[in-house]
């Protein structure tokens, strides 16, 4: 598990999370989309590994990158960064 931070401020509650695997291009890309979007908005964000959580892996192992918004299910294989946007201003 990775974790990023727009303030970098280990007070402030993980909003996202990344749920994907090494390896995969889409989670790369579902990454830079969401560090860019929380850097700018100073909201945390966490890389979790499938390989690292097999409850994860079978729930999730077809749609990664899955994105996940004050632990609710926001995207899955590529993320909008407007629409990530909007959902952290809720």
């Amino acid at each position: 598990m990775r974790s990023g931070a727009g303030s970098g401020d280990d007070a402030l509650a993980v909003r996202v999370q990344i749920i994907g695997r090494a390896g995969c291009h889409l989670c790369d890309e579902a990454e830079a989309v969401v560090s860019e979007v929380c850097v700018q908005r100073g909201v945390r964000y966490e890389v979790i590994s499938i390989d690292d959580d097999p409850a994860l892996a079978d729930e999730y192992a077809e749609l990664i990158p899955v994105v996940l918004v004050d632990g609710e299910r926001h995207d899955f294989f590529r993320v909008d960064a407007v629409r990530l946007s909007q959902a952290l201003d809720r």
